[in-house]
């Protein structure tokens, strides 16, 4: 079930008016399981045979979790060795283990080694990749004391499948999220009211900029087409645009439900196309995976407690470990490899610059390294690259680009509202949305929702697939 569809609108109509009566019983047990229940229901409307899957893996966690906390030294050892050997064990076998195959048959060809192989017809199941991190993440924080296991299986179940954050996230970390399912919910007219501005801020990121957007992204890049330097830079910037309004939109909604019913979770976006430099960026892009990255990969390896080169590399492995995490492609891996790059240069060669500057050039790198991971595969990133040496200004190539996506009236009105967009960005800043906006006189702020809520209903492209970007990993 995704957000911008008329089933999910029914769906968080029934929920959201069941979920505040139970709310009203003394004991939170019933609103748990209500919330399970339409949990699973929505992960199981793609495909019920991915419950399966994440019972077991939540099951898994509940039970190692508990082992875990009660246990010392070797035995704790184990106990996390194989929660994190399952986690990553099923993971890698969805996820990887085609690449793997095909990897293994490409290596053994350059050596000619002959050797049969074959892959097997894996379905992806969706959002695997967040609840297994989240889940994990609870297992390893028990370990390092940063909590305790909880031992109401109810609570740690509800917790992994939060349908809000189920499928793209933000990955919340136990000691944010976990005990919030504890507490009674008490209705809150104005905290609906915040969440409602996100949901609509959200969906207007999503199918009013993101899906139009991506319809200029995907005639560009579709390899059939030919490719100037011009071109792809501009495919580059659709791009650019498009992943940032899907996923940030993805999050502003999830962040918005989960409001309306009681829950805080964390920020995941702020405004990342307004940093000032590389690590600036990643302090604002999908802040629950880098951070996620941070406490769990870069900072056991070392961190910058190592001496430089170690240091350095620590930074480096992180980052394409991050990339291989969105997907089974040596694509994901350049893209990932290309950031911690960058990230050691501006280490050596940091920015002293004003923001006027600093923000237009930062915005540029890392517009031009989204190439690889829009690319569909490695032959059809060399041909992007290649599209560089083919310089010059072509006015029909620009005109035939834009107006075979768009009619020339929609293509105005689209510029306008992208105009207001960024307008909006610019003046959020590392604000939430909430508080950007709730200071507003009221004339203004009905102006502004009625704004979006027009855009949504006239330009709003509902018939997208895959429905958002980040399901795919």
């Amino acid at each position: 079930m995704v957000f911008n569809t008329i089933e999910f609108l029914v769906f968080f109509l029934v929920f959201f008016n069941v979920y505040w009566a139970l709310n009203r019983l003394p004991s939170v047990i019933y609103r748990n399981i209500f919330t399970l229940i339409s949990s699973y229901f929505f992960y199981g409307w793609w495909d019920y045979r991915f419950l399966i899957l994440i019972f077991f893996s939540s099951l898994v966690d509940y039970i190692l979790g508990i082992q875990i906390g009660k246990s010392q030294n070797r035995r704790k050892k184990i106990f996390l060795i194989a929660s994190i050997s399952i986690n990553l064990g099923i993971l890698a076998f969805f996820k990887y283990f085609n690449f793997f195959i095909d990897s293994t048959h490409d290596l053994l060809a350059l050596l000619n080694i002959p050797i049969n192989t074959r892959t097997l017809n894996i379905i992806l199941p969706v959002g695997i990749s967040f609840y297994t991190f989240q889940s994990l993440s609870y297992t390893i924080d028990i370990y390092k004391q940063k909590i305790q296991a909880t031992k109401n299986i109810l609570t740690f179940f509800t917790f992994v499948s939060f349908f809000p954050q189920l499928v793209a996230g933000p990955i919340e970390r136990a000691s944010h999220l976990l005990n919030q399912f504890n507490d009674r919910k008490i209705f809150s007219y104005s905290r609906t009211i915040q969440g409602l501005r996100l949901v609509l801020w959200g969906l207007f990121k999503k199918v009013v900029i993101a899906d139009n957007v991506g319809l200029l992204t995907d005639h560009i890049f579709n390899p059939q087409n030919p490719l100037t330097a011009l071109v792809t830079f501009i495919g580059a910037l659709s791009f650019a645009f498009q992943i940032y309004c899907d996923f940030s939109g993805y999050s502003d909604i999830a962040i918005g439900i989960a409001k309306m019913l009681g829950f805080d979770l964390m920020q995941n976006f702020r405004t990342p196309y307004f940093a000032t430099s590389l690590s600036d960026f990643w302090h604002r892009w999908h802040i629950s995976l880098s951070t996620w990255f941070r406490d769990y990969v870069y900072i056991p390896l070392g961190g910058s407690r190592e001496k430089p080169m170690r240091a350095h590399f620590n930074i480096f492995i992180t980052f394409v470990l991050s990339g291989f995490w969105h997907g089974a492609q040596f694509t994901f891996m350049i893209w990932g490899a290309l950031h911690g790059l960058f990230l050691l240069i501006e280490k050596h060669i940091p920015l002293r610059v004003k923001n006027w500057i600093s923000i237009p050039f930062v915005f540029i790198i890392t517009t031009v390294l989204w190439l690889p991971f829009r690319a569909n595969n490695f032959g059809h990133l060399m041909q992007m690259i290649k599209s560089f040496s083919v310089v010059g200004y072509s006015h029909e190539i620009l005109s035939t680009t834009f107006l075979t996506v768009y009619s020339t009236a929609k293509l105005s009105v689209l510029i306008a509202v992208f105009i207001l967009f960024l307008i909006t960005e610019f003046k959020i800043g590392l604000l939430d949305f909430n508080l950007w906006i709730g200071d507003k006189p009221k004339v203004w702020r009905m102006a502004f929702y009625y704004l979006l809520l027009i855009s949504i209903l006239m330009l709003g492209n509902f018939d997208v697939k895959p429905n958002f970007i980040y399901f795919q990993f």
